[in-house]
Order: structure tokens, then sequence, then C-alpha cells
């Protein structure tokens, strides 16, 4: 992999996404509209402090996975991705690119989305306001890195989209917010401590309720990171040039 060629192409998707207002608005837009009708749901109860902040995580995780598998997977539909690997560029300088573009992106939609979360929606946050900050961008990685590495197993974008509720449902049902992890049966119980999405809203649990959580977040946050990168490196493992 190469440093200068990465960052070409985490240029050129930075570009492309400057003309796509819809992407954008997709990205920036849409969990900040989720997370004012979950506060607008449960107004004047304390449902949307115990969720809100875990739905941070959770809102940009499947928006980024939703975005990035489709985008990357037009790439070699086009035969863009086929006319870029005949250059020197590798597939870890695709990957890794498109991985720090959207990083760009989840930057900005962590810190929109966390404000509207906290200053419009009036989420009560007991710890650092930059660590439930820092987690949103590590979730909007972690569907990032999935919807890479997802979009290499499709044909076609509908596709893409329908490996959502392979890679995303099973997160969603076992990460602790429809029901508490500890009180799971012992198999999905097990299956769930290997699933990043459930370090991702236990994080997020501990900055909302506690004003130094410190190695709790901390050690969340490794994990989550180490599946960024393998998600990144099988993602370049498996990619293909062109649909077959």
């Amino acid at each position: 992999m190469n440093a200068h060629r990465t960052l070409v192409t985490a240029g050129r998707v930075l570009a492309q996404l400057r003309s796509d207002h819809r992407t954008i608005g997709l990205m920036l837009v849409v969990p900040c509209v989720l997370v004012g009708l979950l506060a607008w749901i449960f107004d004047g109860t304390p449902v949307f402090d115990g969720l809100g902040a875990s739905l941070l995580g959770v809102f940009p995780f499947v928006v980024m996975f939703i975005v990035t598998s489709v985008a990357t997977l037009r790439e070699r539909t086009s035969g863009t991705l086929e006319r870029l690997l005949t250059t020197p560029m590798g597939k870890g300088d695709f990957m890794f690119g498109y991985a720090l573009a959207f990083g760009v992106m989840a930057v900005l939609q962590a810190v929109i989305a966390t404000a509207f979360a906290v200053y419009v929606c009036d989420l009560d946050v007991a710890g650092p306001l930059w660590q439930l900050v820092a987690v949103a961008v590590l979730d909007a990685l972690l569907g990032t890195a999935l919807g890479l590495l997802a979009s290499g197993f499709a044909r076609t974008e509908f596709q893409a989209v329908q490996f959502m509720p392979a890679f995303v449902l099973p997160q969603f049902l076992l990460c602790g917010l429809i029901v508490a992890r500890d009180r799971l049966p012992d198999v999905l119980h097990w299956v769930s401590d290997v699933l990043p999405l459930s370090y991702a809203v236990d994080a997020m649990k501990s900055v909302t309720a506690s004003a130094s959580p410190g190695a709790d977040v901390a050690g969340d946050a490794a994990v989550i990171a180490l599946w960024v990168l393998v998600a990144l490196v099988l993602g370049s493992l498996t990619l293909r040039r062109r649909t077959a």
C-alpha cells in the first residue's frame, strides 16, 4: 500500500461526493432526522436519554454501510475499478483511500449528529462530549469498512443493499438495544461478544452514564478499531476488479 496513492484515491472520492448532494444529505441529515424523530416520540420521558446515545452509534453505522457498499460496487460495475487497477494503484490503496474519504465524512456526520442530539434534542450526557463524538466516528468507520467488505460479494447495487440484513440486523438485535446482553441466552450472549456493534453500544452507554468512563470506552473503542482494520484488510483481499 502506498500513502500517496491512498490520498489520491481519497481526494477523488471526496470530489465525487461533493457533487452528489443526495448522498451527502443521506450521510449528514438522515441521522439527525432519525434522532430527532426518536426524541419527539419519547418527549417527556427518560427513554430518549437511555436510547439516544446508543442510536447515535447505530444510525451512522447503518447509513455508512449502505452508502459505501453501493458506491464501491458502482466503481466496479462501471469499469472504473478495473481501469484504476491497471495503474500502479493496488487494492489496498483503493480500500484505505475509500475508508479515509468516508472517514472525513464520518467526522462531519458525528459532529453534526451529536450536536443536534445534545443541543437540539437535549440528550443528557454525563461523560465528556468529545468521547461521544469519537465513538460515533468509529461507529461510522465500522459501517464504512463492513460496507466495503460486503461490496466484494455483491454483483449488483440491489444485492449490495440486500446484504444489510445479513451484516446489520443480527448485530442490531444482539447489541443490547432491545434486550440487555447479560439477559440473552448463553449462545446469543457469546455471539454478541464477537459482534462489533455490541461494543459501539456499550461505549455509548458508558459515556452517557458515567462522568469518567475512561477505560471502559477505551477498551470498546479498541475492539471497534480492530474490526475496522480487519474488515478493510479482508475487503482488499476479496475485492474483484469487475463484476462477472
